[in-house]
């Protein structure tokens, strides 16, 4: 009993590590990129299937001049250019856009779009809801359910 919990103690601390290593990668790539200029991000959580974020440099006119993504299910994802973006316009990117087999990361496009339009109109940017949030939220939506 004492191994298995010693076992499950490793595998969490190594999750933090390497958790703490990927957060540094992705800020260190996001200051790269917020040094050149105005950057938009998107993202979309995967819960089981791969995640992903976006970055797209931008410049006065909101013309794409870079594009990075981060997209994976382990915390071993690192960040990687994303080509075919370079000289459009952000405000028109869609989920089409991108391949059907990246569901998440044509999400993670249009969320950038949508920011960057809600930003430059002035619309505050809510903040999305905290995994202890969400996991309230569906405890309340059960407990509806069976009451």
């Amino acid at each position: 009993m004492t191994k298995l919990l010693l076992i499950v103690a490793a595998a969490f601390v190594l999750q933090i590590v390497l958790s703490m290593a990927q957060m540094k990668h992705f800020s260190k790539e996001f200051v790269k990129l917020r040094r050149q200029g105005k950057v938009a991000c998107g993202r979309k959580a995967g819960g089981l299937r791969a995640g992903a974020i976006v970055m797209f440099l931008l410049d006065e006119d909101g013309i794409v001049r870079c594009a990075k993504k981060m997209e994976g299910v382990t915390c071993l994802a690192r960040v990687k250019p994303l080509p075919g973006f370079e000289g459009r316009d952000i405000r028109t990117l869609t989920a089409g856009d991108v391949p059907k087999s990246h569901k998440n990361l044509g999400k993670a496009v249009e969320d950038a779009s949508l920011t960057f339009r809600k930003f430059t109109a002035g619309e505050i940017i809510p903040e999305p809801p905290s995994p202890f949030r969400k996991l309230g939220q569906s405890v309340g939506v059960v407990r509806k359910t069976i009451s």
